[in-house]
């Protein structure tokens, strides 16, 4: 199977630091990218000269919030496979190699991997990586009807976004990864690759300010995308797909 390239989109807000030794990772890569994609979304810090200096193409889009940033940058990157990592997530050497052979299989419409808290004192990393990335993974699971994705690290068939970028929501009430899986459906294939396990910060789980905020977005997912499609139909549809295609 032919290798495919890959663009690496990073959506950023006023995080010049954290997208710092981002992109330093990402030029220590085996396998370099096709291109790198830094979506400038309102920032008002170093960020976008910390992206330039590394060579890295810079977009804009002035709707603040991650689900209409990171759209943006799937829709300007030119690589077969749109890789997606935040600003605080560090990659191992590997990783573009890694995500590079999961899609080299032409029937891959999805690949992600998972995570945890590099940040965090060990005990609590352990505790909140298995509490709510575990937990995360295995209600999404359910809701979905298949594997869910996770943005920090993750990578979509660049002609699977464009069948189903029309029906993203691109507004800051959602979670993107969750959504953009939504959008995909249970008749797509996406895996689950344990080797694009990488850190993050675990800003995302301290205080309770920001544990709500990312319960009310969960719940505006589930609740848009189950009116479509709500989860016992996509199940159907899931058991449907795998008797038609034999998997």
């Amino acid at each position: 199977m032919t290798a495919p390239t890959v663009s690496v989109v990073i959506p950023v807000h006023d995080d010049a630091d954290e997208l710092r030794e981002c992109l330093r990772l990402l030029a220590l890569q085996t396998a370099a990218p096709l291109e790198v994609v830094v979506v400038d979304n309102g920032c008002t810090d170093d960020s976008v000269a910390v992206a330039e200096a590394a060579g890295a193409r810079v977009v804009v889009e002035p709707r603040l919030g991650i689900p209409p940033a990171a759209a943006t940058g799937y829709d300007a990157a030119t690589g077969d496979v749109i890789a997606r990592l935040d600003a605080d997530s560090r990659p191992g050497p590997d990783w573009i190699a890694r995500v590079s052979r999961a899609m080299a299989d032409p029937d891959v419409d999805a690949v992600t991997g998972a995570g945890w808290f590099h940040d965090l004192p060990p005990v609590l990393a352990r505790i909140a990586t298995v509490a709510y990335l575990g937990a995360y993974y295995v209600l999404t699971y359910l809701a979905l009807g298949h594997h869910p994705l996770w943005g920090s690290s993750m990578a979509i068939r660049r002609t699977s976004w464009e069948r189903v970028r029309g029906r993203v929501h691109r507004f800051d009430d959602v979670h993107d990864d969750m959504d953009l899986a939504f959008a995909l459906g249970p008749e797509s294939v996406i895996r689950y690759d344990r080797g694009l396990g990488l850190g993050v910060s675990g800003r995302s789980v301290r205080g309770r300010r920001q544990l709500a905020r990312r319960m009310d977005r969960a719940v505006t997912t589930l609740r848009l995308n189950w009116a479509e499609r709500p989860p016992w139909v996509r199940w159907q549809d899931r058991f449907r797909s795998r008797r038609v295609t034999g998997g």
